[in-house]
């Protein structure tokens, strides 16, 4: 595979391994990433995670603004192939036919489930109970072109999205070199996607975020393990945003109003849910650092937060 020209096209952390699998087994020749951003109160300009380790290799780094209009300088690489992984942008049909071996991507999700920018948040968040990576070739929509290869993984009742996070992006980077060389020689096997079996991961926005203690404990608690630790899960308390997290599983089947805190201790605060309660175990209140709630007993009379309703 070492001589097979490869270009990638990656944005964060996830795509990281893969990229790095890709430089130790083939020639990647170029890298497309996304424009550098303003971060901070200085707004100095900051390189996605892809373009450092790109840098790092002395790998050709391309950062167009719109890569639908912007895609000269990547056919002009005559790359034999072009592997994508949580690049950020749809891919002009003109790109998608230039390299002789088409273009791949590394999907974290067993498609046609969460198509989509967010499937790690959502597996967890909807309540599946396994997920995996998909490698497929790109069409000119989003995740919908042919299945080459899958592998998944069972989501266990404690893994956050960022566990999830992890393993899949190793998990990518091994499958994927699994599958290029029957890519590369044209064994490998196309399945057309089941339409009839799509689920969408649509991207998260802030009202996800907002714990809904009206739902059952379950999906409580996939809410707040499916936002960890980013961007995080939040309620109110005392008119104060109160990060969260981690939670488990309170008691099923015990009536209260949802929201309401009946109890708070070394184990978490224990709140009313739809149909039961759940613990909150690892907070951030407003103004403050994070924290286990051990420590928030600390500083507080614990009288004073039960039977507060958090919003």
């Amino acid at each position: 595979m070492n001589k097979i020209k490869v270009v990638f096209m990656g944005t964060p952390v996830f795509a990281v391994p893969i990229l790095e699998g890709l430089i130790e087994n083939c020639n990647v020749i170029g890298v497309v990433t996304q424009p550098d951003k303003e971060t901070g109160r200085n707004k100095e300009l900051t390189y996605s995670p892809i373009k450092k380790i790109a840098l790092e290799h002395d790998i050709k780094v391309l950062q167009p603004l719109r890569v639908r209009k912007e895609y000269e300088d990547i056919i002009n690489l005559n790359p034999d192939i072009i592997i994508t992984c949580a690049y950020g942008q749809i891919i002009p049909k003109v790109l998608l036919e230039t390299p002789r071996l088409g273009c791949v991507n590394v999907h974290a999700s067993l498609l046609p489930k969460l198509r989509g920018g967010a499937p790690i948040h959502r597996a967890i968040i909807d309540g599946y109970e396994k997920t995996g990576i998909t490698i497929m070739y790109m069409d000119e929509h989003m995740d919908t072109g042919d299945i080459i290869s899958k592998e998944e993984i069972s989501i266990t009742v404690d893994m956050t999205t960022g566990d999830l996070h992890d393993t899949l992006s190793i998990m990518g980077k091994e499958l994927l070199l699994e599958t290029l060389p029957s890519i590369i020689d044209g064994t490998n096997n196309r399945t057309k996607q089941n339409e009839e079996e799509v689920t969408i991961a649509r991207l998260l926005n802030r009202e996800d975020e907002h714990i809904n203690f009206n739902q059952s404990t379950i999906d409580v608690n996939n809410q707040v393990r499916g936002l960890s630790p980013y961007p995080g899960s939040y309620t109110i308390l005392k008119n104060k945003v109160m990060k969260v997290y981690n939670s488990k599983i309170g008691t099923l089947n015990k009536k209260g109003t949802p929201g309401t805190i009946i109890d708070i201790s070394k184990e978490g605060f224990e709140i009313c849910t739809k149909d039961g309660t759940i613990f909150i175990t690892d907070i951030k209140i407003e103004g403050k650092k994070r924290m286990i709630v051990k420590d928030y007993l600390n500083g507080v009379n614990k009288e004073d937060v039960i039977g507060n309703i958090l919003e």
